[in-house]
């Protein structure tokens, strides 16, 4: 039997907490993390290391409450949606009739590389609702820009209130809908300059050697690999998928390989393309997953000449 405010409720409770001090996360965390200790049910924390530290202190000692280790589990969406879904499941194996989650991305997840976690809070909505799960999505709005924070009550049907008040967002939008949204990404400033290369409909060892020859030993080795066969999947999916003519680009910064694949077509019908792997990968889903599990930043924009993939290595956070 679920307990709380998810009592009665099937599959995924998506909840933001968007707290203005450090009074007002504790006040609906604290009951939250409690109310699942006492109810036995798995509660886990995976704040960052201040607020991590925070609610720590403001538990009792001894508490059978799980902190993740680290953000490792945010380096990239389609990952963390890989690992908490393995998490899940575990403990729906082993008894759980409710899982107790609040997390909180890092800050650097907000500014540029925003767009593939917004469509992360977006997807996961349909990703976890197999699971008994009642998560709470914790953002600072002393750092939270505002523009994320807009997102953020489109992608969480409900938000917690520190008077333990649990209010639907009026804005919130379903994943289908709000995934389907032309988004455009944040243009990096590599993309001002003229580009290191600049391929019309090339061949998948061509798209291959032009990464390769934009190497120049700054990236490690395993991240240079990683975009080699992510902008290889891409350039195949654009050439099977899409519609013609195919352009790859390709710029080098100093910290970072920049390429962008893009075609006339419309982009990927599964909207959940990139953040979950797509069965047999027969309409370039898997691909698109692989690039999404490998590379520092994947954006995908739908415009009116037809649909663009950026793949990133390095740093993408400009």
């Amino acid at each position: 039997m679920r307990t709380g405010a998810a009592a009665g409720h099937t599959g995924y409770f998506h909840e933001a907490v968007c707290y203005d001090s450090d009074d007002h996360l504790l006040a609906v965390a604290v009951p939250f993390l409690l109310g699942g200790v006492a109810a036995g049910e798995p509660t886990i924390v995976g704040l960052g290391g201040r607020t991590a530290d925070l609610v720590r202190a403001a538990l009792p000692a001894g508490a059978p409450v799980t902190f993740l280790a680290g953000g490792a589990v945010y380096a990239r969406p389609a990952g963390a949606i890989r690992s908490y879904r393995d998490l899940l499941a575990g403990h729906v194996a082993g008894g759980a009739a409710q899982i107790r989650i609040i997390g909180e991305l890092p800050v650097a997840a907000l500014g540029v590389t925003w767009d593939w976690w917004a469509r992360y809070e977006s997807a996961i909505n349909h990703a976890y609702d197999e699971f008994p799960l009642w998560s709470m999505c914790a953002y600072d709005t002393r750092v939270t820009p505002a523009p994320v924070l807009a997102d953020v009550l489109r992608t969480h049907p409900r938000t917690a209130l520190p008077d333990g008040r649990h209010v639907p967002n009026s804005g919130y939008t379903d994943p289908v809908s709000y995934l389907s949204e032309p988004r455009p990404p944040v243009p990096d400033p590599v993309q001002q300059a003229a580009p290191h290369a600049d391929l019309d409909d090339p061949t998948l060892a061509a798209a291959r050697q032009a990464v390769r020859d934009a190497d120049t030993g700054v990236l490690p080795d395993q991240d240079v690999d990683d975009l080699i066969v992510s902008v290889s999947e891409a350039v195949a999916n654009a050439r099977r998928h899409g519609r013609g003519p195919v352009r790859m680009r390709l710029w080098r910064g100093a910290d970072r390989i920049v390429v962008t694949v893009s075609d006339t077509g419309g982009g990927p019908k599964d909207p959940f393309a990139g953040l979950l792997p797509a069965g047999d990968g027969t309409a370039g889903g898997l691909g698109l997953w692989i690039a999404h599990q490998s590379c520092s930043h994947v954006a995908l924009h739908r415009h009116d000449d037809g649909f663009t993939i950026r793949l990133t290595a390095g740093n993408p956070h400009h």
